[in-house]
């Protein structure tokens, strides 16, 4: 019998689930992920981004060990065998609690040191994975484009495995490839999410005045969409404005929004993980006349779109189109970038999924199959060094249709 408080509460306390979706869509993705390694000859998958660990078991936590000491090692995951039911999935003590509720995993392996996971942790996972027998003359595959674990540890892990005899080889792209196409589920999640990001743009419109500083915007911003069941994002939603509107990625700051400025607002919805990306750009007072024409050319587009996206659209017929239009609209040399990214399940530090298209590379025969989601970006450098102006807007395609998510206008009114 547990005799420690500790002991009592890894033992018996159980929060109430918290799992989003069937075990059968589960065992679907698994299922995938399975065709996918013996499609690329790999026998064991060792999975470490977060966004590859919810996808198959459903565990979500704040802390994922992507920076700290040398000495703790974050190579919790999940190994997925190719011919085995089930995955294994590892975790740390300190995480056995909100595993439980989280996740689906049915073959948890907690490890039980007190400590910070070091190199016993990585030993009791290899250990482990050599008794299932899943590891000499195995092809391992690990998330090499993954930022966890960094190089270092990375590069222990694998030594460990090699030292009981596998090969390991880069195996990113296997979850990757399953998750850019997204069930039923997932799209209504997505959906929700471009709702939130809708009212977290109504509020940030709302606090935008002269005077007012863009933390203050973005605070409202962010307590709206949070009111509404909306989550973290994973990226910091920028919201920069005067000569900052130039940069698409600064950080909103107490610098104060002046008369005359151009402010971008980049934002993502986020509902049980899923985003929805949406940016507009917002006037302080009325624009010069020339930068108010590149402001209708740019939000111009999305009518332009919704006429063209299907199911199965080519990508390069829905970049000729972009082209064409910005070309005839006189805007195209002042371009920033053009393109997209698919959106889906992502923990911080980026929300940028690995497929992308863009009007600088070739897409081949690539097409917007049935159930992808994924945004829209335009930004523009303005006239009259007014900055830039910032468009984006989510897309998804079903087997029967395609659509724009946001409901928010492309083009916003003016704020006096």
């Amino acid at each position: 019998m547990p005799t420690t408080h500790k002991e009592r509460i890894l033992e018996f306390v159980r929060p109430e689930m918290e799992t989003v979706f069937s075990l059968e869509e589960y065992a679907g993705r698994l299922e995938r992920v399975k065709a996918g390694m013996a499609e690329a000859g790999i026998d064991m998958l060792y999975l470490t981004s977060p966004e590859a660990i919810c996808y198959l078991s459903g565990f979500r936590a704040e802390w994922y060990q992507a920076q700290g000491p040398k000495s703790w090692l974050p190579v919790s995951g999940l190994a997925v065998c190719v011919d085995a039911d089930d995955y294994i999935h590892f975790e740390v003590q300190n995480e056995q609690v909100v595993a439980g509720f989280t996740s689906v995993s049915r073959d948890l392996r907690i490890f039980g040191g007190d400590a910070q996971p070091g190199g016993d942790v990585l030993d009791f996972i290899v250990d482990e994975l050599d008794a299932e027998g899943w590891l000499q003359g195995a092809t391992v595959g690990f998330e090499m484009f993954s930022y966890r674990p960094k190089r270092g540890v990375s590069e222990m892990l694998q030594a460990a495995m090699e030292a009981r005899g596998a090969r390991v080889v880069d195996g990113t792209d296997i979850v990757g490839g399953v998750r850019r196409i997204k069930s039923p589920q997932e799209i209504a999640y997505t959906r929700t999410a471009a709702r939130i990001g809708d009212i977290g743009m109504r509020a940030a419109l709302d606090a935008i005045r002269p005077g007012v500083a863009e933390l203050d915007v973005y605070g409202e911003m962010v307590r709206a969409m949070a009111r509404a069941g909306g989550e973290n994002p994973s990226i910091a939603m920028p919201v920069s404005s005067g000569a900052k509107s130039a940069c698409m990625h600064a950080l909103a700051s107490r610098k104060k929004i002046m008369p005359g400025d151009v402010v971008n607002i980049d934002l993502c919805g986020v509902y049980n993980r899923y985003h929805a990306n949406m940016a507009r750009t917002v006037c302080v007072g009325e624009p010069d006349a020339e930068v108010s024409r590149y402001l209708d050319a740019i939000a111009g587009v999305k009518a332009v779109l919704e006429g063209v996206i299907r199911p199965n659209l080519p990508v390069r017929e829905l970049l000729r189109t972009v082209e064409t239009y910005y070309r005839d609209a006189g805007i195209w040399r002042d371009q920033c970038w053009i393109g997209g990214y698919d959106l889906g399940i992502s923990f911080p530090p980026d929300w940028v999924g690995p497929w992308f298209y863009d009007v600088h590379n070739d897409p081949g025969d690539e097409t917007f199959e049935p159930g992808m989601a994924t945004n829209y970006e335009a930004n523009f450098y303005l006239p009259k060094l007014a900055g830039m102006s910032m468009f984006i807007d989510m897309m998804v395609f079903t087997e029967d249709a395609a659509e724009f998510l946001q409901r928010t206008p492309a083009r916003l009114p003016v704020v006096e």
